[in-house]
């Protein structure tokens, strides 16, 4: 029923109470022991008067956006879905939909006598338009954020009052987050000093988000207080803004008066090659070296590696995601070589990196985690050991600053190498670095994951029974700790990781990607869709054509346009499939787009995505998944912050990823044997599935065997079995 009517009811209900028998109430006032508490008019759940027809469009206005908000997840039934979890369904249809309608009410009832009627419609119909805006800010935000909507309703529902009582500057005093952040646009005028004041706030406490909105802010004054802020922590954000074609943006960086803001322009402007300098940042404004020295040092990669490495031992804190980012990307140029020459002998593959030292090939290792081979990281590792001589695992590890260390553990493990890296410490150093390994995950913020993750992917590849009992008492150690402190994080963190020692609670722990049912990747006329990405690099067109021999056979047709390719079933259910043609770059881009923009009009959501290429590429695909998409097989890839973004962005996504780059020997059959049961209509069944892939892959010899071992299937990704675990436990109480 819409609003209207229980406006209506609501006007009725109240007339009926103020014709009640006066004596009667009376008698009732006179006889009553205890005082009713005084129901404030904020909180009154129906309207005290009609609303008049000129400001009744605000309210259809508002009715609207929450209808396509409620029709989001392809339903009008005044229920907001959000990834099969009730409490953060009931969470977003409280905060977009009830709080929203209550808030409407409360606008309408603001006792306002002591105004006239044109200022009274005109301060209502502002309140009215910051109510939409809020709504439709909601239906453009890609990644939802069920505890996020639930506080900054909350939190406008109190900035609206608070401006009509006049003490919106206590308010933003005494709420300085990002709630208050993002609604004050729309309830503080530029020049107000309230907004002034959280601007300059937030960029203390915030100043990785602020940054990234300094459009916003970018000709007032306190922008420079924001940016200086930025600069500190992240200032590769700054030096894009310098370098910036946008003069609005880049002005504001170039007028800031701050010593290390003005070194960052010089590197931009000044540096041969200012996005290799900039990870010197440090060394430029420390004045250690020149920006010349630097572009001597950035035109020779292996000289440039290196001294990426220097910055790391030397535990510069200035710009550490810069030239962190840097040392990951350049890292991967040894591995890709050594992966290259697979087929190679050992003195011809592992040339690139000769004379490096050893925390050197352990950074190349960590760094490259996401595209290593197997036998590429076990060279590195024993050509590591051998260049440590006396130097103890520990020390090692010390010398890194621990940097990674968890990754390292977790990687030594499933390349089964952690014994031998143990080795070389002594009984008491082994104990006290496995304990610091599982040890501390409590701390940090609620959705920072990777170490625990790290851990939990450990747990699943060790198979040393001492060890494994050793980590069990640790991890109920810190449980136990956990609980004593009152950590919700750690208590729910180490209560997952013992239920890996349980063999009795596997199966709950990872109930939630055993199984995808056939209508959970339907769309409501029974077809499923899935869509496929292709890279114009060499690579990409060779994916592309051995995918499409899967497909030349009756089961199946196959029509190509200039940009995309369409499979269809011809038997069993409908299936239909989706690939953009693998143009050279960077028209490849342009085929995703017009492929997407094709099924976005077409309200076509696939429910089965595959990333077909090399891990630069993957980040464009990640962009376009949807709350729809059910099962993601990334063919490559499958670090932390991978499957972090995957389930961000599709909650109930069930993931198959490899620990090395995928190959297309492998990645054929896996994709047959999903299509061949989509065409009857089964659900797919990862234990079985991987059973039936086992028996084909048994009389492969060879790369082909040993790379199809590196495929990690939904119900033994234990790293994406641990995100949602914990994000569901989590989120449990959140409503509460």
């Amino acid at each position: 029923m819409s609003k209207r009517f229980f406006q209506v009811i609501g006007l009725i209900v109240l007339v009926a109470l103020l014709v009640t028998d006066a004596s009667a109430q009376r008698r009732r006032d006179k006889n009553k022991k205890e005082d009713v508490p005084e129901i404030s008019i904020y909180d009154v759940d129906t309207l005290i008067k009609l609303v008049p027809l000129n400001m009744q469009r605000w309210h259809d206005k508002i009715d609207r956006v929450q209808e396509q908000v409620d029709l989001a997840d392809g339903r009008t039934d005044g229920r907001i879905y959000y990834a099969e979890n009730p409490e953060l369904t009931n969470m977003l249809t409280e905060a977009m939909l009830k709080d929203i309608d209550q808030l409407e009410i409360t606008i309408e009832n603001l006792p306002t006598d002591s105004i006239d009627a044109f200022a009274e419609r005109n301060m209502k119909i502002r309140y009215l338009r910051v109510v939409y805006d809020f709504v439709k800010r909601y239906t453009s935000d890609y990644k939802i954020d069920p505890y996020y909507y639930r506080r900054a309703s909350t939190n406008l529902r109190g900035m609206i009052i608070a401006d009509f009582e006049g003490r919106m500057s206590a308010f933003v005093k005494e709420n300085i987050n990002m709630y208050t952040l993002d609604n004050c646009p729309s309830l503080l005028s530029v020049a107000s000093e309230d907004r002034a004041f959280i601007y300059r706030e937030m960029g203390k406490r915030e100043p990785e988000k602020l940054i990234k909105r300094l459009d916003e802010f970018a000709t007032h004054p306190y922008a420079c207080d924001i940016i200086k802020e930025a600069a500190k922590v992240v200032p590769s954000e700054v030096f894009n803004y310098a370098s910036s074609t946008n003069y609005k943006l880049s002005n504001a960086v170039r007028a800031c008066d701050d010593a290390l803001v003005r070194t960052i322009v010089q590197i931009a402007t000044l540096s041969k090659s200012p996005l290799k300098a900039m990870p010197f940042l440090n060394d430029v404004y420390r004045g250690k070296k020149t920006i010349p020295e630097i572009d001597a040092i950035t035109a020779d990669e292996d000289l440039f590696y290196q001294n990426l490495v220097r910055l790391k031992l030397e535990n510069v804190s200035l710009g550490g995601d810069t030239y962190t980012n840097e040392l990951q990307y350049r890292g991967l140029k040894y591995v890709r070589e050594m992966n290259d020459l697979h087929e190679e002998t050992g003195k011809v593959r592992f040339k690139c990196i000769n004379g490096f030292s050893p925390e050197t090939l352990y950074f190349i290792m960590v760094y490259g985690q996401d595209e290593i081979y197997t036998s590429s990281f076990l060279g590195t590792f024993s050509r590591m050991l051998e260049r440590m001589d006396s130097t103890k695992g520990n020390e090692l590890l010390e010398n890194v600053h621990k940097d990674k260390f968890r990754t390292f553990l977790r990687m030594c493990a499933g390349y089964n190498t952690l014994s031998e890296f143990l080795a070389t410490m002594g009984p008491a150093e082994r104990t006290a670095v496995m304990k610091e390994f599982v040890g501390g995950l409590e701390k940090g913020k609620e959705n920072d994951l990777e170490d625990a993750v790290d851990v939990a992917d450990a747990f699943g590849s060790i198979k040393d029974t001492v060890l494994a009992d050793f980590l069990r008492t640790e991890v109920k150690k810190n449980y136990e700790h956990s609980y004593q402190i009152k950590s919700k994080k750690g208590v729910i963190i180490y209560g997952l990781l013992a239920s890996l020692f349980e063999k009795n609670k596997k199966a709950d722990y990872a109930r939630d990607a055993i199984r995808v049912t056939f209508d959970d990747l339907t769309n409501d006329s029974g077809t499923v869709y899935e869509q496929f990405y292709f890279y114009g690099d060499e690579d990409g067109a060779a994916s592309y054509n051995s995918f499409l021999t899967n497909f030349k056979n009756k089961k199946w047709s196959i029509t190509k346009t200039q940009y995309w390719t369409e499979i269809k079933s011809l038997v069993g259910k409908p299936v239909v499939i989706y690939a953009n043609m693998p143009l050279k770059e960077p028209e490849d881009e342009v085929a995703i787009e017009k492929l997407c923009s094709y099924l976005a009009k077409n309200k076509i959501e696939p429910s089965i995505m595959v990333h077909r290429g090399h891990s630069y590429h993957l980040p464009l695909t990640l962009e376009r998944l949807v709350k729809k998409t059910r099962v993601v097989m990334l063919g490559s890839c499958g670090g932390y912050h991978n499957l972090a973004t995957v389930l961000d962005k599709s909650p109930d996504a069930n993931i198959i990823s490899s620990k090395q780059t995928g190959a297309m020997s492998v990645n054929e059959p896996i994709i047959k044997e999903i299509n061949d049961q989509l065409l009857e209509g089964k659900d797919l069944n990862w234990i079985d599935t991987w059973k039936s892939l086992d028996v084909y892959f048994a009389d492969k010899r060879g790369p082909v065997k040993d790379m199809f071992d590196d495929y990690v299937p939904p119900h033994k990704n234990l790293g994406a079995i641990f995100i949602k675990s914990y994000r569901r436990l989590f989120n449990a109480d959140l409503v509460n």
